[in-house]
């Protein structure tokens, strides 16, 4: 996988939501973590780990980063992913897309959330930020319906 376009509300390229493990598998190969199970993760750039209903059907796609100049999530134009996550959003609002803030993250109402787990920090991204720098990295991004994000 290179550079990753989302489809709010439907997946990416590789996966949409209500297609089946082997129509998936088919595309991308076994996953590297969870053959079988509800939540798999595949060997791709950049990583792909997919959750899967009870009857082997996909509900929701997460794109991870890349970081470091390697490939990152995209939509309409719009870096998601290995940038700071306020920035994200605020070109995201500036485009017209609406969100809800969650615990680590914003849920966008087009179908899909941008999470930071804290993994990374401010240096990573500005050279002259401090140790203390807060500003969360954008790490992820969760594609479903909207509604997967509020029924959970």
């Amino acid at each position: 996988m290179s550079a990753v376009d989302i489809i709010p509300g439907v997946g990416v390229a590789l996966a949409r939501i209500g297609e089946t493990r082997a129509e998936v598998e088919a595309r991308v190969g076994l996953p590297v973590h969870g053959p079988g199970s509800n939540k798999a993760v595949y060997d791709t750039t950049p990583g792909l780990v997919i959750s899967y209903t009870p009857a082997d059907t996909v509900e929701i796609v997460e794109i991870a980063y890349s970081g470091d100049g390697a490939e990152e999530v995209f939509f309409d134009g719009v870096q998601l992913t290995f940038r700071f996550l306020d920035d994200v959003v605020a070109d995201l609002t500036a485009k017209g897309y609406t969100s809800t803030p969650y615990d680590i993250g914003y849920e966008f109402h087009a179908g899909f959330a941008v999470w930071s787990m804290h993994s990374r920090w401010a240096l990573d991204l500005d050279p002259e930020a401090d140790e203390d720098d807060e500003r969360a990295v954008s790490e992820g991004v969760s594609v479903a319906p909207y509604t997967y994000f509020t029924e959970g």
